[in-house]
């Protein structure tokens, strides 16, 4: 199976990793290349949410502080706040909603504010994640981003990385450098939301939650297009990567965590079969499985 998923990928133009299992029996998995690190763009906000949960769950952090962002506070970002002109107040909580629902870069960072990578680090530990790192977040990674390219701008750094005819520094997709993970970590975070496990109760429901109300369908949502299938994920973009982790939810019961990581051989922003093939490459795992049921 793991040789036809590749043969996806390749298909597609993207070189790729995954990690998809049931939910509840972890055992009974498909997986390329799962334990490789891999700069993991927005899907940090993952860990950065379940972070901020078990803060609020320990009375450490107040879900409900309002926090107001002035136009200096904006990060870069194509969503939400990132794109208005004029200073926005609402509570943290509230902000990790739009960070996880709209991907909304300055939400994040102001929620990373509040929590600090250390912790988010710290619970990555805690939970048995040795391979993620968040480092700054999303403003970490432009900043270095725009020292690796030698450029002088956020925009010429990202304008050098997704042309086709400009040789990409070594360092940019270094995940030493960079917010990173590997397909088993997420995995084994997701699985710690779903079964109650990366926080309490209350919490855990609304992470699952959030994670329900992400609206882009072209990842992993595209390979399940079913009234009747759930899919909960968060979606991960920089450069010539595009990811998603999340869990597919089907009409009989069955639930499987779902992480796809792929870089593209092209540098083009726009790559639908390599957005596609997120989903149809989880698909075809999660038949594997339900095909190996009682085996």
């Amino acid at each position: 199976m793991a040789r036809t998923i590749r043969e996806m990928f390749a298909d597609a133009g993207v070189r790729g990793w995954l990690h998809v299992a049931e939910l509840h029996r972890p055992e009974a998995r498909v997986t390329v290349d799962p334990d490789e690190p891999v700069p993991m763009g927005s899907v940090y906000k993952v860990p950065l949410m379940v972070a901020f949960c078990r803060l609020a769950d320990a009375g450490e952090l107040d879900p409900a502080l309002r926090v107001t962002l002035e136009p200096s506070h904006r990060v870069a970002g194509p969503t939400g706040i990132s794109i208005l002109q004029d200073a926005v107040s609402m509570s943290l909580r509230d902000l990790v909603v739009l960070m996880m629902t709209i991907s909304d870069n300055t939400a994040a960072d102001a929620v990373l504010r509040a929590v600090g990578s250390t912790v988010v680090d710290g619970v990555c530990r805690e939970l048995g994640l040795p391979d993620t790192r968040i480092l700054g977040g999303v403003a970490g990674t432009w900043a270095q981003l725009v020292t690796e390219t030698g450029t002088e701008s956020l925009a010429a750094a990202m304008e050098r990385i997704t042309s086709n005819d400009a040789t990409v520094p070594a360092g940019v997709y270094d995940p030493v450098s960079k917010a990173s993970t590997t397909p088993s970590d997420m995995a084994r975070l997701l699985r710690a939301i779903w079964t109650g496990a990366a926080a309490s109760a209350e919490r855990c429901a609304f992470m699952r939650d959030v994670m329900g109300r992400q609206p882009w369908r072209h990842r992993l949502a595209s390979g399940f297009p079913y009234d009747d299938v759930t899919v909960s994920g968060k979606t991960g973009t920089f450069g010539s990567m595009r990811h998603e982790a999340g869990v597919v939810e089907l009409a009989d019961g069955s639930a499987y965590t779902a992480v796809v990581f792929t870089q593209a051989a092209r540098a083009d922003s726009t790559l639908p079969r390599a957005d596609a093939v997120i989903g149809a490459a989880a698909r075809t795992a999660v038949e594997e499985l339900r095909g190996n049921e009682g085996t």
